[in-house]
């Protein structure tokens, strides 16, 4: 994007000061990101600007209502603990006309935070002092949020956790064949649908009434975890995208399944898959501590959501497979199998080792 025609975008929020330099984030694979550094006579302020990629989200306003009224939310909380907080929430800068997001003459979304600096991520979870500060991170973003009413919130993916929408997909998916793939994935089907009526556990409990109704992340994986720059507290959950109604336990589960493995979710051999009771221990000593909000039932559910988590996701990567890999990026043509079996290889795991 022209350097020109990006700072005439900028120019529509309510940043301060003068345009230093703009640089662009090639990490991101959903939303274009850039970084801005604007200066005035006492103060530099440094602001993270992005193009909303409104094919995977179909409605950014409602995104972005869901992250205004999320960390107005926790801000609340913030200000009677801190009286610096900048570092432990996202800032929404608004536009001049005070709205959260600018939509250009193309149709694309513009939004911009307030950068926080002085702060690190952590890619993955190697030692279990990493598991327990991110366990004890989701916990406080969970109990800083267990007076909102989630209902207010839109689900800005539909159904995206729900397990019997996830199998109806994956049945449909057999039943076309598109791939004539079928014949290929016979013992990971046979493994799933032995499976199918425990997974149904967090989407029924949701449903029926048994788990409240509350917000979620939905990407608890510890690179979406500001840290001090010492690396001994988590301050900040990021990348509120997909926050929308549905069970905590979607948000625990996902944490248990991307910090407790030992390898990559695409790791083709699966010797090397294993699920690490340690990580796992530190994580949970970490989350309870800090979630003195949970019901019973919530609780109980803990570490099946783990497991229940890495279900989903071996259905969905095997329901992309069969569908000819038109949701996952691939990097060839077995990439959703692999993927696929390596959840089932944690969920085995998980099997001997808690259960």
């Amino acid at each position: 994007m022209h350097r020109r025609h990006l700072t005439a975008i900028l120019a529509h929020f309510t940043t301060e000061g003068r345009l230093v330099s703009l640089q662009r984030n090639t990490e991101g694979h959903i939303n274009d990101t850039f970084f801005s550094t604007f200066e005035t006579q006492d103060a530099i302020t440094r602001y993270t600007h992005q193009r909303i990629n409104h094919f995977v989200f179909k409605n950014p306003p409602e995104v972005m209502a869901n992250i205004n009224l999320v960390t107005s939310h926790i801000q609340e909380k913030l200000a009677l603990q801190y009286d610096d907080y900048s570092k432990r929430c996202l800032t929404i800068i608004p536009t001049r006309d005070g709205s959260l997001y600018y939509k250009d003459d193309d149709g694309n979304y513009w939004r911009t935070y307030r950068y926080i600096d002085g702060v690190k991520t952590i890619k993955t979870v190697q030692r279990p002092e990493e598991a327990y500060l991110l366990g004890q991170a989701v916990g406080t973003f969970q109990t800083q949020l267990a007076d909102f009413d989630g209902s207010r919130l839109y689900p800005t993916i539909a159904d995206f956790h729900n397990m019997r929408s996830r199998y109806e997909l994956l049945d449909k998916a057999m039943k076309t064949n598109y791939q004539d793939r079928l014949s290929l994935v016979r013992d990971e089907l046979e493994y799933l649908f032995d499976n199918q009526e425990r997974g149904y556990v967090l989407t029924d409990g949701l449903q029926n009434g048994e788990l409240p109704i509350r917000v979620t992340h939905n990407d608890t994986k510890i690179s979406n975890v500001l840290f001090s720059e010492d690396g001994k507290e988590a301050l900040c959950i990021i990348d509120l995208d997909t926050v929308m109604p549905g069970t905590i336990l979607f948000d625990t589960g996902d944490m248990i399944r991307s910090a407790t493995t030992t390898a990559v979710e695409d790791e083709k051999d699966l010797s090397l898959v294993h699920f690490d009771t340690a990580l796992h221990n530190a994580l949970l000593d970490g989350y309870f501590s800090n979630a003195p909000f949970l019901t019973e039932r919530e609780r109980a559910l803990v570490v099946e959501s783990g497991r229940n988590i890495t279900q989903i996701m071996a259905v969905r990567f095997l329901t992309d497979y069969l569908n000819g890999d038109t949701y996952y990026h691939i990097e060839y043509e077995s990439h959703n199998l692999i993927r696929t079996r390596n959840q089932i290889a944690l969920m085995r795991d998980m099997d001997i080792k808690l259960f």
